[in-house]
């Protein structure tokens, strides 16, 4: 897809992947670094994704069970639509999917950002097969199976296997009284392969998570994982996505489905990367205070796919501005006529206890830089919609107008 630049006029500043992290790298370096640039003109971010839409992917627990919640022209925006505002000479937007960074044809590029986060191993929980069209075509059929499915089992206890039951339980079984259980009408599993459930967050908060759960009809099984799938890629491959299933658990024991979700985390989108960039985990290897990929110039990694933090929105939100600093930074040394070049920027995670989830449509659990929320705060922050309240400015790049 991507080879190093030729020493012509054009430099184009080249990021891949237009979620969250592509399109606020973009967004930070058109605002506040290129207009400063000498020649300005000449550098040109293009940015490259498979679809033409941006979306809320964290939606998608809610999203994925009927159209009816949410505002389709909110939860899907035009890619290009957003970067409107900048000179044209600055900006390209290219729709196409990454196969190498080889030395033949295609984009040439003087830096090169890596924003192509990671796919889920269901097609329900986002872009996995490249646009909206094909997101929607995998919640079709899933959609017009939901009125005749008994048994529901989900992998993963991490959030989109939580959020995901939780709004199942709540669809199906209607939400319970305060000192009662709504009434099963659809048997919903939850498998867990860890101690517990929401692993990011205090056990007070995960047991909580629990009860709650419970309240929805849906049961959790803990310390079991799934070791097998009759028929193979049951709920993961768009032709198996409503296959009534059988999972074999790692304890011998079997479980029926009349529908199987799995949400037992994230792949990183890095197939496309020599081997020798990756972690083990598939994740590219960066230095964790700058984002640079080391000893390879003006090549960055941010958001799912690289290995300089734990994958969360809030801390994609409070690296930007490190990243785009030194960006500018290396694009000014790379000039090789400029003074009072300004320091490194570095980036130190914060590592306490954030992460909120939605348990249904009226409360949840979570907690923000070390503090828990009670449950009315995690729905005002992100139950209501599931943050599509703040995607307005962060496609649009208003977040960004303040220079940080």
């Amino acid at each position: 897809m991507a080879t190093p630049a030729r020493s012509d006029a054009q430099r184009n500043i080249l990021v891949l992947g237009a979620s969250f992290a592509g399109i606020s790298t973009a967004h930070y370096l058109l605002k506040h670094y290129i207009p400063k640039l000498p020649n300005s003109s000449s550098y040109r971010i293009v940015l490259v994704s498979p679809s033409l839409h941006a979306m809320c992917r964290q939606a998608c627990p809610r999203a994925l069970i009927s159209d009816h919640f949410f505002d389709q022209s909110k939860l899907f925006v035009s890619i290009s639509d957003q970067f409107k505002q900048y000179p044209k000479e600055n900006f390209l937007f290219l729709q196409g999917a990454v196969t190498a960074i080889s030395t033949t044809e295609t984009v040439a590029f003087h830096s090169l950002i890596v924003a192509t986060g990671a796919s889920t191993p269901s097609p329900l929980f986002g872009f996995n097969s490249g646009d909206k069209d094909s997101l929607r075509a995998g919640w079709e059929p899933f959609r017009k199976a939901l009125p005749s499915a008994k048994k529901i089992v989900i992998a993963g206890g991490g959030p989109a296997g939580i959020e995901t039951a939780a709004e199942l339980g709540e669809y199906f079984n209607g939400r319970a009284g305060l000192f009662s259980k709504s009434k099963q009408n659809v048997e919903i599993t939850v498998v867990c392969g860890a101690e517990r459930i929401l692993p990011a967050l205090r056990p007070g908060l995960a047991n909580k998570a629990e009860k709650m759960l419970a309240k929805l009809g849906v049961t959790v099984v803990k310390s079991i994982r799934v070791f097998e799938l009759e028929p193979a890629g049951a709920g993961e491959d768009f032709d198996k996505l409503t296959s009534r299933a059988t999972i074999r658990l790692n304890n011998g024991q079997d479980i029926d489905a009349d529908l199987y979700i799995p949400a037992t985390g994230a792949q990183p989108n890095t197939s496309f990367l020599p081997s020798h960039l990756l972690g083990a985990d598939g994740r590219i290897m960066v230095n964790s205070q700058t984002f640079r990929v080391p000893d390879i110039a003006r090549l960055y990694a941010i958001g799912d796919c690289s290995a300089a933090f734990r994958p969360a929105v809030h801390n994609i939100a409070a690296a930007i501005p490190t990243l785009a600093a030194n960006i500018n930074r290396d694009l000014l040394i790379a000039e090789g006529t400029q003074t009072n070049i300004p320091d490194d920027r570095e980036f130190k995670e914060d590592t306490r206890e954030t992460q909120m989830v939605p348990i249904g449509t009226k409360g949840g659990v979570g907690a923000f830089m070390g503090w828990a929320f009670p449950s009315w705060a995690v729905w005002l922050l992100k139950g209501r919609d599931y943050w599509l309240w703040t995607t307005p400015a962060l496609w649009s790049g208003k977040q960004w107008n303040k220079a940080s």
